[in-house]
């Protein structure tokens, strides 16, 4: 028996059962203050059948303007709040109300041999299962103490995901649907645990809270379908529907995969959503002196000439973060560009390399100008995307 048609056989019968019991009844999501669901079905989060995973009408599809890579799995995205609830702008940063549940699905289109095909992630909002193959689903729930991170895992055929604390692996064959004789890559997608879930949502260590990373305000600037199927900017569907009380004044975050804009702004984009939540002046690599958030676009700040500080091993024998027009001496091309566990970066989240983010910070350090001569005080020119600034060796 075929894996569709085994998946068809075991849930036939329950969809017909679940049915019988809604009758008329709407279904809508749930939430229980403090509970955490050990089937992702008790979130009411979706409808499922043999044939197709789709969010309920009720939820709101969201993609963010600069996705996080993730061993290049598509990901549908969503978001829900309580009737009676919304979010208010605070400081330009939309503050969630206590019952907001957003959930993450990671899929991946598969072929007629069960191998999954990278390629790229169109924003579906349908999963069809026929073609497709679910992983996990995060889900991050708004509680009154904060936020708690939620992960579950698909059973093999994808009739429920469970809530799987300690994280899990699955072990994935991969081809590339734009290069067929292209060599086929095994890995092991990895499941993060409760607690690295946390580590990432935790931007801010001080407050020690998780907060999202994808449905923030910069983030939901990028355009996404309504309901109705048009296109409409995500800030005023929220406002539409009365889940967010005004939309925020503040600029909209550049999209990495917007090839009109320059290669700097690109560049600084795509290692603002890679790496910033953790390299920010108060995030866990604080130490590390280098901050990859676009609030802080000095030269120095973003590893220009600047010697590492806590890399351990993982600086490959090289002396500095970026040196100009030089990406095979840069520390930063280094680690993207690794899969090694103690030197890839960002260190949770992948397996594989993601090799367009490599190939656009590669080229945008070779567009820098400048030395790292300590005797100098080059200005570092190109398109770097931050503002000019003296780029001389620092101990910092």
């Amino acid at each position: 028996m075929t894996h569709s048609a085994l998946r068809a056989f075991l849930t036939k019968g329950l969809a017909s059962t679940l049915l019988l019991l809604a009758g008329c009844t709407e279904v809508t999501p749930s939430f229980v203050a403090d509970a955490r669901p050990q089937r992702l079905s008790e979130w009411n989060l979706f409808d499922l059948n043999t044939q197709r995973l789709q969010p309920l009408p009720i939820v709101e599809v969201v993609k963010p303007a600069n996705p996080l890579f993730t061993d290049y799995a598509h990901k549908l995205r969503t978001l829900w709040m309580p009737e009676g609830t919304q979010a208010t702008l605070v400081n330009d940063e939309i503050d969630y109300p206590v019952g907001t549940v957003l959930s993450k699905t990671f899929y991946y289109p598969v072929d007629d041999a069960g191998n999954v095909i990278r390629v790229a992630d169109q924003g579906a909002r349908v999963i069809n299962l026929a073609d497709s193959r679910l992983i996990e689903t995060r889900v991050l729930v708004r509680q009154e103490a904060g936020w708690d991170a939620l992960p579950y895992v698909w059973n093999e055929e994808e009739t429920e995901a469970f809530l799987r604390v300690a994280g899990a692996s699955r072990p994935l064959t991969m081809v590339t649907a734009a290069s067929p004789d292209t060599p086929a890559t095994q890995f092991a997608y990895f499941v993060p645990n409760e607690n690295q879930c946390s580590g990432c949502h935790t931007t801010e260590h001080p407050d020690g809270g998780m907060h999202p990373l994808g449905a923030i305000a910069s983030q939901l600037t990028a355009s996404s379908h309504s309901a109705s199927g048009e296109f409409q900017p995500q800030i005023e569907t929220l406002v539409a529907r009365g889940w967010l009380d005004r939309a925020p004044q503040g600029p909209a975050l550049d999209s990495y995969e917007d090839t009109s804009l320059p290669i700097g702004q690109r560049a600084l984009a795509y290692l603002n959503m890679q790496c910033g939540h953790c390299h920010n002046p108060d995030g866990a690599a604080d130490t590390s002196g280098l901050v990859l958030t676009g609030r802080h676009k000095t030269a120095v700040s973003m590893g220009v000439c600047k010697p590492p500080v806590a890399a351990g091993g993982g600086a490959g024998d090289l002396q500095y973060g970026i040196v100009p027009g030089d990406p095979d001496s840069s520390i930063l091309h280094y680690r993207v560009a690794s899969a090694k566990p103690d030197e890839m970066m960002p260190e949770l989240g992948r397996s594989l390399v993601h090799e367009e983010g490599v190939a656009l910070i590669r080229e945008w350090i070779g567009t820098l100008t400048g030395s790292c001569d300590e005797q100098s005080d080059s200005r570092i020119a190109g398109e770097s995307g931050f503002e000019p600034s003296v780029a001389k060796r620092t101990t910092g």
